[in-house]
């Protein structure tokens, strides 16, 4: 059991815990969460002892082994499996001692510890993990310096894994992964034998893994059983008693208070007001859940309408050398209005067909078509970088507003999301998280019709992803997302793109198809079935592209016509809203009659067209729904 008592702990003068406390039982599965910068990383600082808190005490059971993934990743010349086996401290400890021990007894302890922590199956164990992260039995083989650092991390998340150590402690660990090693990870996590906290901003990570979630806020740590869709839940609720609490408090202490000031000064109840004066000042204030929302994203919309397709590839081939090719044979196209999510394994070629999209990468053979004046956004993760760190977010947006006035450019950083007092703030000192929304805000700067996002999430707190997907939802241009964050998927893309095996095909079905294609080819591929496993993409693929190809041709128009009923019932909903905002307002008949009878005649009017246009958009998802069907078992 891992005890946190009364701890507190500042730093550069800013309280980060406050008389924290919180229990977390043997064997549970924790996920940590909170707003960033709040110190959930320095949290896991004080429980390794890295940093030593101000006052309160943390207990461990005595003898627990505590893990964490190194903040270096390897890079010797020892190959990945040896590397993870060598993480198992006691096992290789133990096998070298059992080389030159000769004392019968002690020989025969060693070998039964070995016994203990299944050391003879140490090699499948560590091969599993390795495996799971995206490591075939040829790449275990390799020495860890012949890859570059984001798999080096794997390689380290893979040697705390196979550790088991008695608490493990992990922070952030989807962000150096794909969507097959997070899916992976989700299901080895709930099965780990022993105690887990995870710092993770990741909703469905959370909701698989984690029986328990630890929220820290405001310097306070408050556990809630069940997973964050739970604990989104039971916080609300609280949020609501609190408040109703609070309300009926600030009755009770302004009634006493009325009646203080009412009779203090009389004599006959002196006695009684002095009464209340003691009670209200015993009366300790009930403190307010303070909820900080994200800002929110927006990305401005494309400076043209399109006529589609926007980006048409026949038969295409692209790679880095020539004669190379990392892709081949790629025929699709894209639309004004597609929402695609690209799957498949790093190393497979998602990057680099992104590239190809954006006209970063040319093609080797094959032809590419692009709308005029077509104009694309792109944003991958390693352009942090290119961020000039001396220059504040506005001395970065004003070079592509020249001669516009400043209120006007701080207008548009406060449009990517970043709040007034970090707009002068060196990029060098903003916060992972808000150089992301910069460097977004500067690759979407123009309103480009196609925006590529690559791993858009990785810095990015709960909240500012769900700003994210409004932001996206609300975006009137193509998006093709590149990301390991399930819910950010599921939530904006309607069609999804297989890269693997040297191509790029649409994947029949959704995220959850998707988890257990993945699951069974790991499953194959332990079996040694993994080449069977991979016949099946294979033999379909190009016949699923033919039916993609004229899936799309037919469901185009009515994907038009349905986010068209969309966008007009959003408009009729505001408005209404609007209409009632008026409506409201008691004077209205009582200063202008007629003006309030037509502003009634409006919202009948309006409501008539919602009930409409609803079942209208209810009309035409029902045909597409029928038509995808028909063409799927065509």
């Amino acid at each position: 059991m891992l005890v946190v008592s009364d701890l507190t702990f500042r730093i550069a003068g800013r309280t980060l815990l406050d008389g924290a406390s919180v229990t977390i039982p043997t064997g549970a599965k924790v996920g940590f969460v909170g707003k960033n910068g709040t110190g959930k990383t320095t949290l896991f600082k004080l429980l390794v002892g890295d940093l030593a808190p101000e006052s309160g005490t943390i207990s461990v059971p005595k003898g627990a082994r505590i893990g964490q993934v190194a903040q270096e990743a390897p890079g010797n010349s020892v190959s990945l499996i040896d590397t993870v086996l060598a993480a198992d401290k006691e096992r290789a400890a133990l096998l070298a001692e059992a080389e030159t021990a000769t004392d019968p007894h002690r020989i025969a302890e060693i070998h039964t510890r070995l016994s203990d922590i299944r050391a003879h199956s140490a090699e499948a164990r560590a091969a599993t993990i390795l495996s799971g992260l995206g490591f075939d039995h040829e790449a275990q083989q390799r020495p860890c310096s012949d890859f570059s650092g984001g798999w080096r991390m794997r390689v380290a998340l893979a040697g705390v894994l196979f550790s088991e150590p008695d608490l493990l402690l992990l922070d952030e660990p989807t962000n150096y992964l794909d969507l097959e090693g997070t899916l992976w990870l989700e299901t080895y996590i709930a099965r780990y034998p022993h105690t887990v906290v995870i710092i993770s901003h990741d909703r469905d990570l959370l909701n698989a893994a984690v029986d328990t979630i630890v929220h820290l806020d405001q310097g306070k740590l408050v556990a809630y059983r069940g997973d964050y869709d739970g604990f989104e839940r039971q916080r609300r609720e609280r949020m609501l008693l609190n408040q109703k609490a609070r309300e009926k408090q600030e009755a009770a202490r302004a009634h006493m208070q009325a009646f203080i000031d009412r009779f203090k000064a009389k004599a006959t109840k002196a006695r009684q007001a002095q009464s209340r004066m003691k009670m209200l000042a015993k009366m300790e204030p009930i403190a307010a859940i303070v909820e900080d929302e994200a800002m929110p994203f927006a990305f401005q919309p494309p400076a043209g309408r399109l006529s589609p397709p926007i980006l048409a590839l026949d038969n295409v081939s692209v790679g880095y050398e020539p004669g190379k090719p990392i892709l081949k044979k790629l025929t699709l196209r894209i639309d004004t209005d597609d929402r695609i999510a690209l799957l498949g394994s790093n190393g497979n070629g998602k990057s680099t067909f992104a590239k190809l999209i954006a006209g970063r990468l040319q093609q080797e053979a094959g032809e590419i078509k692009r709308a005029n004046k077509l104009q694309i956004g792109f944003f991958a993760q390693h352009q942090l970088d290119d961020l000039v760190p001396a220059e504040t977010p506005v001395q970065h947006v004003a070079p592509l507003m020249k001669g516009e006035p400043e209120a006007r450019i701080r207008s548009r950083v406060a449009q990517m999301g970043l709040p007034t007092n970090r707009m002068d703030t060196p990029a060098k000192d903003l916060s992972g998280g808000e150089k992301a929304r910069l460097l977004m805000g500067l690759a979407t700067f123009a309103g480009p019709n196609l925006m590529i996002l690559d791993e858009p999430t990785n810095h990015l707190d709960i909240d500012s992803r769900e700003a994210l997907v409004q932001a996206l939802n609300e975006y009137d241009g193509a998006v093709i997302l590149i990301s390991h964050d399930r819910h950010l998927v599921e939530a904006t893309v309607d069609r999804l793109l297989l890269v693997a095996d040297g191509t790029v095909s649409a994947f029949d079905g959704d995220i959850e198809d998707y988890k257990k294609y993945i699951l069974e080819r790991a499953s194959a591929a332990a079996r040694g079935g993994a080449d069977k496993a991979d016949e099946a993409p294979k033999t379909s693929a190009q016949d699923r592209r033919r039916q993609a190809a004229q899936l799309r041709e037919q469901l185009a128009p009515l994907r038009k016509q349905i986010r068209d009923a969309e966008t007009r019932t959003e408009k009729l909903q505001a408005e209404i809203a609007k209409l009632d905002k008026e409506l409201a307002d008691p004077a209205l008949f009582t200063r202008d009659a007629a003006r309030g009878t037509k502003l009634s005649k409006q919202r009948a009017d309006a409501e008539k067209a919602l009930a409409a246009e609803e079942e209208r958009w209810l009309m035409l998802s029902a045909e597409y729904e029928e038509a995808e069907k028909a063409a799927a078992e065509a």
